[in-house]
């Protein structure tokens, strides 16, 4: 039997605990342990950011970090934004702006965008582009994506808020 690994670690607000291969990566371990598919494997070389997630609220891509190196901290996925009250801010720019085409790229844009706004609640044009260089989108020419972050950003300013809650209540 190959050696095995514990990990604990919260996920969208729910604590989560598993047996798992001690080599096996947060992205699979969040697609495959946890079934949540929102984070997307695009390029399994660290390349496409399709798999960005917020470790202890830094924007990661998941496929370069190990689930065991994960134990212990907080993760919040694409799943985790919208609440039962309704979408995430990020989500409702996205869809209001036309900030997606085909939607794969876009779990991982509006994770790094989340990023982003938690460390700069008011960035300018070229430093959500630069935030967002690490998601590659290979349909929109990301203007739209650029609008849609400035407008969650102006729509968050409005309402008060300096960092960018996530739906604690969420269940993984």
């Amino acid at each position: 039997m190959a050696h095995q690994a514990e990990v604990s670690m919260k996920v969208n607000g729910a604590e989560s605990k598993s047996v798992i291969e001690p080599r096996m990566l947060l992205v699979h371990y969040l697609r495959e342990e946890l079934n949540l598919t929102g984070t997307h494997i695009g390029c399994d070389t660290s390349q496409c950011g399709a798999c960005t997630v917020l470790l202890d609220g830094d924007p990661v891509k998941s496929c370069t970090v190990l689930a065991v190196q994960a134990n212990g901290k907080s993760i919040t996925t694409v799943e985790g934004l919208a609440s039962k009250e309704g979408l995430h801010p990020i989500q409702m720019s996205f869809w209001e702006k036309h900030g997606l085409q085909c939607g794969f790229c876009t779990p991982g844009v509006m994770i790094a965008a989340i990023g982003l706004l938690n460390e700069n609640p008011d960035p300018s044009e070229e430093e959500i582009r630069l935030a967002l260089e690490g998601v590659i989108c290979r349909c929109t020419g990301y203007q739209f994506i650029v609008d849609a972050v400035k407008h969650a950003a102006q729509t968050l300013r409005e309402a008060g808020e300096t960092k960018v809650a996530m739906a604690d209540s969420m269940k993984a």
